[in-house]
């Protein structure tokens, strides 16, 4: 074939099995990008026949009709029809269906089929069909749709032959369909006339299906397992990947450490072991939680219990302006915003993954923890409050209000919204299936390359310019204090100490907040380093600090300051995925405008208040 390679174009409802059907055709040929101005997936991959032709194929967002109601159906609509800019139209559509639930994909069928372009029916899952007694006449549906009909089994190589086959033999003189007669121009009503000439089916569903689904969509029971799965789900993603980030932390610091004995000492060698090395290890230290939870979210995604968990959750978070599927990256953001936005890109309406990733950083994530824990060791008395711990109410009281934070400031963004208009989750439930390794595995090599190409040249970039800010000027030869009090952030802490005052901030925390926005965590040992106190980990900088403030601040600005980390967006890695997701340097600043108003209001009340009370 001379010129451009002949453009197949992968589409089908959501769940049909299309994404696996790409992995087998194109293997580790495939590129993830977003589709230009959106942030839709655009997933192209290489297809090379048995004759040596190759092809490319484009795997569409799942739809279910070509009147679109979210943006991936929008994206999909303007691809198929060449109206989408930048992107050519596909020469060849090949339609996924499953096999197991022709009655709601056909429908979707029929609507490509009347694009008027060359088509072919995947009939996706006949393996699953045949399980459950399904009998399909290919014969006879080839001849009631009127486009080739090629059997697959997506998670076997066996059932994607024939397909491959065929696009090599067939696509580039595949006839365009005829036109509907004017008879059967009711979709509904010709899907019925297929079923009936070309399908005998048992049952709707399987026997199976019912029987999980009694007990996983039981109003109590139901909600018990949801809940099961999400704290196994969390635990893993906070337990498993510890000990890597910790590995991955151990073999920066090392890195570090060898670069700065093999270069001179000065700028380049700062540069270098604390700038670019550290900057490195602050993007791929969040790697091991991204895959972990990806992992999860990708198998109960394939497994078919996803869509029942978004079902199970959307009346009541639908009240606070969210989705259903709005509840996995929430609960992912207690162990990190960063995974937790990105698993935002499972939720299909672009209202409601908005909101979720604006009120994900509400969520109280790990690294706050040292910073509450030489808080609340230095001024909440370990004593017993009835059968509790008071430091241990304290700390869950923090957890709390940022999760109530999180659901008023969705339902206040549902409320001044231009577009009043409810959006019902409408899903498909698919039929329970174990999940295929090789899929998961593409998914997860997926979306770590996301997350180091895209997120990490930003985080990289901020983190070098946050060591400019920490590094220059240097101290001058008689210098008394620690050498981040004359530089350009120490400088700038001593002005915002006027800003902060309010809160009862003095310049050493103010100090502090800059490397903060590094981690949260850093601002532990950047306190020690401003007290000149020896601390070589955070457990032995709050060891040596909790003394120290608890005789030097007063209660007030302890509290102020704990009040201050449930909501100020003090982690730039959080800011630039927030960027790389919605695509929008408008979104990024609201958010941040946003999250420091509120701390600076609730960090001021909480202040003054505490003030008022002899506390200060």
């Amino acid at each position: 074939m001379s010129g451009s390679p002949l453009r197949l174009a992968l589409v089908g409802n959501p769940n049909c099995g299309k994404t696996a059907l790409f992995n087998q055709l194109t293997g580790s040929r495939q590129k993830v990008a977003n589709y230009t101005g959106v942030t839709v997936e655009r997933k192209e991959g290489r297809l090379r026949g048995p004759s040596g032709t190759e092809y490319a194929v484009l795997d569409l967002p799942g739809a279910y009709s070509l009147d679109p109601a979210s943006l991936d159906e929008a994206v999909t609509r303007d691809v198929l029809r060449g109206f989408y800019p930048g992107e050519a139209a596909p020469d060849v559509l090949i339609c996924v269906v499953d096999a197991t639930n022709l009655r709601l994909h056909l429908r979707f069928a029929l609507e490509l089929r009347a694009l008027g372009k060359p088509m072919v029916l995947a009939l996706n899952m006949v393996d699953a069909a045949r399980k459950r007694g399904i009998a399909i006449d290919v014969a006879a549906l080839e001849a009631a749709v009127g486009v080739p009909v090629v059997q697959t089994v997506a998670v076997s190589k066996e059932g994607t032959r024939d397909l491959v086959a065929w696009v090599d033999g067939h696509a580039a003189s595949a006839a365009i369909p005829a036109a509907l007669p004017p008879a059967t121009t009711d979709v509904h009503a010709q899907v019925r006339q297929i079923l009936d000439a070309a399908v005998v089916m048992p049952t709707r569903t399987a026997r199976v299906d019912d029987t999980l689904d009694r007990w996983l969509l039981h109003p109590l029971f139901g909600l018990l397992a949801l809940a099961l799965t999400m704290f196994l789900i969390f635990q893993a993603v906070y337990a498993w990947a510890t000990p890597l980030m910790d590995l991955i932390d151990a073999g920066t610091g090392a890195l570090a450490g060898w670069a700065a004995q093999v270069l001179p000492p000065g700028p380049l060698s700062s540069l270098i072991s604390d700038g670019i090395i550290a900057g490195l290890g602050g993007v791929v230290i969040f790697l091991p939680q991204i895959l972990i939870l990806f992992a999860f979210i990708l198998a109960l995604e394939e497994s078919g219990y996803l869509p029942r968990a978004a079902f199970l959750l959307d009346r009541m978070m639908a009240a606070a302006g969210l989705s259903g599927r709005s509840f996995i990256p929430l609960l992912s953001s207690f162990a990190c915003a960063v995974p937790g936005i990105m698993s935002t890109r499972s939720i299909q309406d672009p209202r409601d993954r908005l909101a979720t990733i604006l009120v994900a950083p509400l969520m109280t994530c790990s690294a706050r923890l040292p910073v509450y824990a030489l808080l609340i060791g230095a001024f909440i008395p370990a004593r017993d409050v009835g059968w509790f711990n008071l430091q241990g109410l304290v700390l869950f009281g923090l957890y709390a209000a940022g999760i109530a934070s999180a659901l008023v400031v969705s339902w206040v963004m549902k409320k001044w919204r231009s577009d009043k208009r409810e959006h019902p989750l409408l899903l498909e439930l698919p039929s329970y299936r174990i999940p295929h390794p090789r899929d998961l595995l593409v998914g997860l090599w997926e979306r770590g390359m996301i997350f180091l190409k895209r997120v990490g040249g930003i985080i990289l970039a901020l983190t070098i310019l946050l060591w400019f800010l920490l590094s220059f000027p240097a101290a001058p030869a008689d210098a008394t204090a620690p050498a981040i009090d004359y530089s350009f952030a120490g400088q700038l802490g001593h002005a915002m100490a006027v800003l902060f005052a309010p809160l009862g901030f003095n310049w050493q925390i103010c100090i502090a907040l800059i490397p903060g926005m590094g981690a949260r965590e850093v601002a532990v040992s950047s306190l020690a380093t401003i007290y000149a106190l020896s601390a070589p980990d955070d457990d032995a900088a709050i060891d040596a600090l909790t003394p120290v403030i608890a005789d030097g601040w007063s209660l007030a600005t302890g509290l102020s300051l704990l009040v201050w980390f449930i909501y100020a967006p003090m982690c730039i890695s959080t800011l630039a995925t927030i960027k790389r997701e919605t695509g929008s340097w408008k979104q990024t600043a609201i958010a941040t405008g946003y999250l420091f108003a509120l701390a600076y209001g609730m960090a001021l009340l909480v202040y003054q208040g505490a003030r008022a009370l002899g506390w200060g």
